[in-house]
């Protein structure tokens, strides 16, 4: 649910939808790491100016905390 909504919600944001991906990883109990690679021209877009794209995105996101119980760290890199 949430690696589809970002998915979904960056490619929106970019010039190359195509490089966008989505990789969740668990690092343990109650825990995941959300990492988007994007081209390297995109990356800006997607942390915004002053990181209030991203921060929005991990608003969001807090809100699937409440019902899942997990909690998120979303990090952004470049497609290789």
């Amino acid at each position: 649910m949430v690696t589809d909504f970002l998915l979904s919600y960056a490619k929106l944001l970019v010039e190359n939808p195509e490089d966008i991906s989505v990789e969740i990883t668990e690092l343990d109990e109650g825990h995941d790491e959300i990492t988007i690679f994007a081209n390297s021209e995109d990356i800006g877009k997607l942390i915004g100016k002053q990181g209030k794209m991203i921060n929005s995105m991990k608003t969001v996101i807090s809100g699937c905390k409440a019902k899942g119980g997990k909690n998120y760290r979303v990090n952004v890199k470049e497609a290789l």
